[in-house]
């Protein structure tokens, strides 16, 4: 059974440090795994060592373009899937989808229809789906993810980073987005002061625990180096295991 985990978060706390760990940690004892990057920013692929061709906002904007010719005996329906298929990245075990950049002015209503069948029926081929999301929800509100089975706030431990956890837990409630759990976690976090902790508690969210700072994660960003290759003496990497085996037990 397929299982979606959205990340959501303020910028910068290290949403996609969290979604790659995520994906190591099923890859290596679920998999196969699917990476949806859905942050414009779009700094997945660096952080998994994936070199994405084409975006979906790429395929939609070439299928909106008043340019677009749709090729001989095809519809605009096949062509579509056809170039969604070719926008996933397929690599052992892993495979990737970038959304890309927010479509531009007009009406999506009928490709943004098409991606949600295709990534509905995309995510029957994976055990799990992890889908890195820019510091809003926008994607989210499209429904083009389908159901989602559990949602991971991230922050750091700063009284800002909680707030805006509460405010985007706040903000899933009006979008109605029905997660089946929603889940905490601490980014680069030592010890935890006391007002810290009064804010974890008023959010009244399944706290999962915390990531340590780790040298590594940034050496290997500033490599540009997949976070999937740190050592197994990580400190990141060992407390994402026991965090994302927390988690399991609990989806």
């Amino acid at each position: 059974m397929s299982r979606l985990m959205a990340i959501a978060g303020k910028g910068g706390v290290g949403k996609t440090t969290f979604a790659a760990l995520a994906l190591n940690y099923f890859l290596q004892r679920e998999g196969p795994v699917l990476a949806v990057d859905a942050d414009p920013n779009s700094n997945l692929p660096v952080s998994l060592g994936l070199k994405p061709e084409l975006t979906i906002g790429e395929v939609l904007e070439e299928f909106m373009s008043a340019k677009f010719k749709l090729p001989a005996g095809m519809t605009r329906q096949n062509w579509l899937e056809t170039r969604l298929n070719q926008a996933v990245i397929e690599s052992r075990g892993l495979d990737l989808v970038v959304m890309g950049r927010p479509e531009g002015p007009g009406c999506y209503c009928s490709p943004n229809a098409v991606l949600r069948d295709f990534l509905d029926r995309l995510r029957g081929n994976y055990q799990w789906v992890v889908l890195d999301n820019q510091a809003g929800m926008e994607h989210l509100s499209r429904r083009t993810a389908g159901k989602i089975d559990c949602l991971v706030f991230v922050a750091d431990p700063a009284v800002k980073s909680l707030r805006t956890v509460q405010s985007l837990k706040q903000l899933a409630g009006e979008l109605k987005l029905e997660p089946a759990k929603m889940f905490l976690a601490l980014n680069r976090a030592g010890k935890i002061e006391p007002r810290v902790e009064q804010l974890i508690k008023n959010l009244k969210l399944d706290f999962l625990g915390a990531l340590p700072e780790d040298p590594a994660i940034a050496e290997y960003d500033l490599a540009e180096k997949s976070l999937l290759l740190l050592p197994p003496n990580s400190p990141a990497l060992q407390a994402s295991e026991r965090i994302l085996e927390n988690l399991a037990k609990r989806v």
